[in-house]
């Protein structure tokens, strides 16, 4: 596939990008072999290959699920500008 600068300008603008117009014709190429090896790898045939999360088939080391911390609650609330039945109470933002 190939891009035209016209559609790489498109693109830019729809990216919020900035793109000088000397380098249009470099990003279109650039580009375009992206796009070219996407579709390659689409038509890879792919009926035999199991999917996989990691390519190491590692297991990910979890810590325990413990609190390590004390229940502050109470102090924090004390020390809140506004407290109303356990929640704190903030200024209206969105009308």
């Amino acid at each position: 596939m190939s891009l035209t600068t016209d559609e790489v300008k498109k693109i830019a603008y729809l990216a919020r990008l900035g793109i000088d117009e000397k380098d249009i014709t470099a990003y279109a190429s650039d580009l375009s072999n992206m796009l070219d090896l996407m579709t390659q790898m689409g038509e890879t045939n792919t009926d035999n290959v199991q999917p996989m999360a990691h390519p190491m088939d590692q297991m990910q080391r979890l810590r325990p699920d413990v609190a390590t911390e004390t229940n502050q609650r109470e102090h924090f609330q004390s020390i809140a500008p506004q407290v109303e039945s356990g929640l704190y109470l903030v200024p209206k933002v969105l009308d």
